[in-house]
């Protein structure tokens, strides 16, 4: 029967102890004759590191294996909030494009079918949902277990998904070694370049998109750089730049620096982590 993470802690504090009390027992009882009382006195200690050693380093061992299993369990779960949130995300988002198309097809029925502008609206609208229910789904086959999270094959899959739908081309230059990140940060992260990536088809009318990826002098940073149109800043939050908001609320409940600027011609997402003392 496999012990608990408490009986673990009762049994690393209560070992010692017992060995004590048995060792001098022993001692005052059986060895007085044979063992004087100074080097008695030695053995205790090194009896107990013994024990020690012998005992409670495989409790140890079992208590730091409970412990990665329970931060194992926490970062599916996390996982598996993302997938649903992903889901919801796919339902809502299919929900309005097929209520615009209904609108849209309506309109066509009203009007003479020379009416090229309604129809070409429509064409683009039906494309979009496609193209958005797609790479959804392609999201939710990604796999949830920590151990099987790939970071940079996620990222490339996305990016080689979208330079197939679109004429954007990608680059990516990254050096953050994985182990920096924790599951719950490539959970988030990846969650976070998705949506931006997927706000720069939609939106930005860019031709190259740059994913850079380095570690700063107190943690790491992230930048999604485009080429495309860019927004106006006291817009971003209106109702097509919902998106925007998301990831903000996202960042900040990770407690990381997030800010999006125009410089130079070009949009640039910072997502950047810094280490807590």
């Amino acid at each position: 029967m496999r012990m608990s993470y408490k009986q673990i802690k009762w049994l690393i504090l209560i070992i010692p102890t017992i060995t004590i009390g048995l060792w001098e027992y022993i001692r005052h009882e059986y060895l007085l004759a044979y063992i004087s009382m100074e080097l008695g006195n030695w053995l205790t200690p090194a009896i107990v590191f013994l024990v020690s050693i012998l005992l409670l380093t495989q409790l140890f061992r079992k208590m730091e294996l409970i412990q990665k299993e329970l931060n194992e369990a926490k970062a599916l779960k996390a996982a598996l909030e993302e997938r649903e949130k992903i889901a919801r995300e796919i339902h809502d988002g299919i929900a309005q494009s097929l209520f615009l198309l209904n609108t849209q097809i309506n309109k066509i029925e009203q009007v003479q079918v020379s009416d090229k502008i309604t129809f070409e609206k429509l064409k683009k609208n039906i494309y979009r949902m496609n193209t958005d229910a797609r790479q959804a789904i392609a999201n939710l086959r990604y796999p949830v277990t920590p151990e099987s999270i790939s970071w940079m094959q996620g990222i490339s899959s996305i990016l080689e998904e979208l330079e197939r739908e679109s004429n954007l081309k990608s680059r990516v230059n990254w050096d953050i070694p994985e182990e920096l990140l924790s599951a719950r940060d490539k959970i988030e992260l990846f969650a976070l370049i998705r949506e931006s990536l997927f706000n720069i088809r939609k939106h930005a009318n860019a031709s190259e998109v740059q994913i850079e990826g380095h570690i700063a002098d107190k943690g790491w940073q992230c930048l999604i750089m485009d080429d495309g149109v860019g927004f106006d800043r006291g817009e971003q939050l209106s109702s097509d730049r919902y998106g925007i908001k998301m990831m903000q609320d996202r960042a900040a409940a990770m407690d990381w620096y997030f800010n999006i600027e125009r410089v130079a011609a070009q949009t640039i997402v910072m997502i950047r982590k810094e280490k807590t003392m």
